[in-house]
């Protein structure tokens, strides 16, 4: 998350908050489940509320320290999508020859607008070559594409 994790280091003022028991308690156990303070817990959940606001239509999705927005109802992760449009070379061909729709492509390349280092940075890590991949995975084997 682009924005979020190029600013860490900078942070808003402290304010206090006080939550019900019931959401108190899942914090609190979220933070156990994944070695984290409370303080981080909610502030990542916020940022994904922030984002799922502002970009109606995506959720995230993913293990703890690789969450990532992914557009609802078509089960692809925004990176995905621009990837596709960036190898289909227009929105409009990509809209041709899949079944996403023109929101589910704007909707992405709205949120790459935003958070461009995010979505880049997933994109060149689907993209590394096989030698790349090997290199720092010996045990995986790797079979040609059909």
């Amino acid at each position: 998350m682009s924005s979020a994790r190029s600013h860490k280091g900078l942070k808003g003022e402290p304010f206090s908050v006080r939550f019900t028991l019931p959401t108190d308690r899942v914090v609190q156990e979220e933070a156990r489940r994944t070695h984290r303070s409370k303080s981080a817990v909610v502030e990542l959940l916020a940022e994904e509320a922030v984002r799922m606001r502002r970009f109606a239509g995506i959720g995230f999705r993913g293990e703890d320290a690789g969450r990532r927005p992914w557009v609802i109802v078509s089960g692809l992760d925004i990176w995905e999508i621009v990837q596709m449009v960036e190898d289909f070379g227009s929105v409009e061909r990509l809209l041709a020859e899949t079944e996403l729709t023109e929101r589910q492509v704007r909707l992405a390349l709205a949120y790459r607008e935003s958070y461009p280092d995010e979505v880049a940075e997933a994109i060149a890590e689907n993209r590394r070559a096989p030698e790349e991949w090997h290199e720092l995975y010996p045990f995986v084997e790797f079979s040609p594409a059909a």
